[in-house]
């Protein structure tokens, strides 16, 4: 039996003349996910990737796990494949769905005719299966209103095939297919999900970890790269810059007014990854920030900290409910890492009485006493670099 994975397009579907390339960039992240399971042949046709094992060793459930987390699938299913034939199709769908329909206590049929060329229509077909199978069990009633067990039927121009019902893929866009952006990737719960977010919708990522030793430890960095890990699962393998920023919080400590600090620590932040992104050809910057969450992330203390930079500042979570982050940081599996209880560079020196609705002018004042530009070239010159997947 030829079983093989069938994979829908998500959005790639509305694209115009450039599909062939969205399409192309999905096919390239299929081949990498599987390549550590085994040797699969990918082909595109009629809007549906086709991924068939080369080998009988082929572990068909570890691929098929794999690609529930590629971004530009909506759908995916196990399915096999037989001769454009109505009777060929009722003893695959007989065979091949033998335990599901054993199981079920009702069922329908339903089919998808992509080969206008085939001799009956799809209700036609679905009449005919569907009449079969009820006689070959007995003890499932048909329902085509409320099945327990739907049986699809597709006939497109290579064969016909036959599955369950389709489990809901990842979404968006394929990730390297809309650029490449630098992510600020924090311990906390929010970055790696705003990450994950931004990924969805085809974008690259570098994540920018600012580390603050002594103040954070080792094993506050290493969780940040443990979350980075989790994340490869959805964006693919990255290149985390880990940005020493012990100098620049002490210099921020023993020059600006207390009230000012984090507003100027995070314009910091945000000049380093702007170089970060200069240099990797990064057209965006990722936030986590989520409007009135903390004292620094009011509409006004976000437009001082974004004025010291040219590129985008996209910020994915700004609009959403703490517990709607939550729940999607428990989905894509980083909640359980965000939560250990390790040091963050946002809480060191955090002010008692932070300036929440701050003018830009008075942010600017606040750090005029710095050499700024001394600061970014010394932690940029000593960035770390460490490559995940």
């Amino acid at each position: 039996m030829n079983d093989i994975i069938l994979l829908k397009q998500g959005e790639i579907f509305l694209k115009g003349l450039n599909k062939r390339y969205f399409e192309q960039k999905l096919v390239s992240n299929i081949q990498k996910k599987l390549k550590p399971i085994g040797s699969f042949k990918v082909t595109c046709a009629q809007s549906t990737l086709y991924v068939t094992p080369r080998e009988d060793s082929c572990d068909m459930e570890a691929a098929f796990e794999a690609l529930t987390k590629v971004f530009g699938v909506s759908s995916l299913s196990r399915a096999a494949a037989c001769e454009k034939d109505k009777d060929a199709i009722f003893a695959l769908a007989a065979i091949y769905l033998k335990d599901a329909m054993t199981r079920a206590e009702s069922f329908k049929v339903e089919t998808r005719r992509a080969d206008k060329s085939f001799p009956i229509t799809s209700v036609q077909l679905s009449q005919y299966v569907g009449g079969l199978l009820a006689e070959a069990f007995p003890d499932t009633r048909v329902d085509v209103h409320n099945p327990e067990l739907t049986v699809h039927l597709e006939v497109r121009d290579n064969a016909a095939y036959v599955h369950a019902a389709p489990t809901p893929g990842a979404g968006g866009m394929p990730v390297g297919s809309n650029g490449r952006a630098v992510t600020l990737l924090s311990g906390g719960i929010d970055s790696p999900v705003s990450s994950y977010m931004i990924a969805r919708r085809g974008i690259k990522l570098i994540p920018v970890h600012f580390f603050s030793f002594p103040y954070t430890s080792e094993a506050a960095k290493e969780k940040v790269v443990a979350l980075a890990r989790i994340l490869t699962d959805w964006c693919g393998p990255m290149g985390i810059e880990i940005v020493p920023f012990t100098r620049i919080q002490e210099a921020i400590r023993e020059t600006c007014p207390e009230a000012y600090f984090t507003l100027v620590m995070r314009r910091f932040m945000m000049r380093i990854a702007e170089r970060i992104a200069e240099r990797s050809g990064c057209k965006a910057i990722v936030t986590g920030e989520n409007l009135g969450q903390v004292a620094s992330q009011t509409m006004e203390a976000m437009k001082s900290t974004q004025a010291v930079v040219s590129l985008p500042v996209l910020q994915p979570l700004v609009g959403m409910d703490k517990e709607e982050i939550i729940g999607m940081a428990r989905r894509i599996g980083t909640f359980e890492t965000s939560i250990l209880p390790y040091e963050d560079c946002c809480t060191v020196f955090t002010p008692k009485h932070p300036r929440t609705r701050p003018k830009t002018e008075e942010v600017e004042a606040a750090e005029k006493g710095l050499d700024i530009e001394a600061l970014v070239d010394e932690a940029v010159a000593g960035i770390e670099r460490i490559w995940v997947e």
